[in-house]
């Protein structure tokens, strides 16, 4: 699908990250999946790449390109076999380096933004809790003043490259009192006594670790507080549009993915002295999930339009990410069934896909509060505005 989104610049750099995708990462997928361990040598290729940089400040490192590239760098990510390796890679680059670039001042850019992007240090977002799952609002965690410092304990779960970072993006309540309105946003570094990371095993996503942090008397600089205190809540609500973007974009390309693989196989397979892409029940049944697919790809490609000129898209965003994530489950599940036997089979890539993608109606915000969030703007008529800094 060729759209106006897409310039011969944009076509350009696809390629050239498809050439770096097979050459430097391909190679080493199986072994990172098998150990759950992503070497640290290509974090620093995707930096010398400028992969990490794409729609950051040139005086950062970055390329400063539009939107529409991002949307190229997590097409092509979810086309290796590995949603688990994708994660880590945009979970850095747009989880953690969005804060960075958004609240980090002048210090914090140029220590943290800068070697982020050159893929010297690896970073990590903080806002999931144990037994708080989507409700944000209801973190437990606390960082309290003292003096010119902050003392930050708690805990996070659920933490993308959680095992790998050099530094923490952690949402705590410095304001217990006052809700979500208490909620400040801190840089952590993850070599602090006091901060300890627990590895988790997970159905899917095997290649990206997943941790649990521990903060314990963690003491931090006030310096290192991020923005506004307070002003945490609408930080990352505000982000929150960018992510359900990025995993309703992922949602859409893995499934394009599957819908590539399992119709090439069809055309090769033979059932009953036929190839079974003659089959019309087979037939159809592609073509229902194709074009959904496409529906879904049109619909999140408008979205990121939309932010990219500056709109505040959480309705666009929550919509993508309920509907795209849901598309893609289903895509999957009818491929790995189009295999049979072979589905089933890890050497084929359907199994390990369907149990990446089984992540997306659950990480970034559950299905169900997408649909709380949609009930109140829809129904509710409840307007969403994004934070001041």
């Amino acid at each position: 699908m060729r759209l106006a989104y897409f310039s011969e610049e944009h076509e350009s750099f696809r390629q050239s990250l498809k050439d770096f995708l097979q050459k430097e990462v391909v190679p080493h997928i199986e072994k990172w999946e098998e150990t759950g361990t992503i070497d640290r040598f290509i974090w620093k290729k995707f930096g010398d790449m400028g992969f990490f940089g794409i729609n950051y400040p040139e005086a950062y490192g970055g390329l400063n390109l539009d939107l529409f590239y991002t949307v190229i760098f997590l097409e092509e990510l979810q086309k290796i076999k590995s949603s688990g390796f994708a994660a880590a890679m945009w979970a850095h680059a747009y989880l953690a380096m969005t804060h960075l670039n958004a609240e980090g001042d002048e210090r914090i850019k140029r220590d943290y933004l800068a070697p982020s992007i050159s893929g010297d240090k690896i970073g990590a977002l903080c806002i999931t809790e144990p037994f708080g799952g989507s409700d944000v609002a209801g973190m437990k965690t606390t960082a309290v003043k003292k003096g010119d410092t902050y003392i930050i304990n708690g805990s996070k779960t659920f933490i993308t490259n959680g095992m790998y970072a050099d530094y923490y993006i952690v949402a705590a309540k410095t304001s217990p009192e006052l809700g979500n309105k208490g909620i400040s946003i801190f840089l952590v570094d993850t070599n602090l006594k006091g901060v300890s990371a627990t590895k988790l095993d997970k159905l899917g996503w095997r290649a990206s670790d997943t941790a649990e942090i521990a903060f314990d008397n963690v003491e931090i600089g006030a310096e290192n507080l991020m923005g506004e205190e307070g002003k945490g809540f609408p930080y990352i609500m505000q982000h929150f549009a960018f992510e359900r973007l990025i995993m309703a974009i992922n949602a859409h390309a893995r499934a394009e993915y599957a819908l590539d693989y399992t119709i090439d196989y069809m055309s090769t397979r033979e059932a009953f002295g036929s190839k079974i892409n003659k089959f019309q029940a087979l037939r159809h049944t592609m073509v229902e999930h194709a074009t959904d697919v496409a529906h879904c790809k049109l619909f999140n490609y408008d979205a990121m339009a939309r932010l990219n000129q500056g709109e505040y898209v959480v309705k666009e965003a929550s919509m993508a990410k309920l509907k795209s994530t849901k598309v893609a489950d289903e895509t999957i599940y009818s491929c790995l069934q189009m295999l049979g036997g072979y589905g089933y089979m890890e050497e084929y890539p359907l199994a390990r896909l369907m149990r990446d993608s089984r992540l997306g109606p659950i990480g970034g915000g559950t299905s169900e509060i997408m649909k709380e969030i949609l009930s109140k703007m829809i129904i509710d008529k409840q307007n969403y505005k994004p934070a001041v800094k």
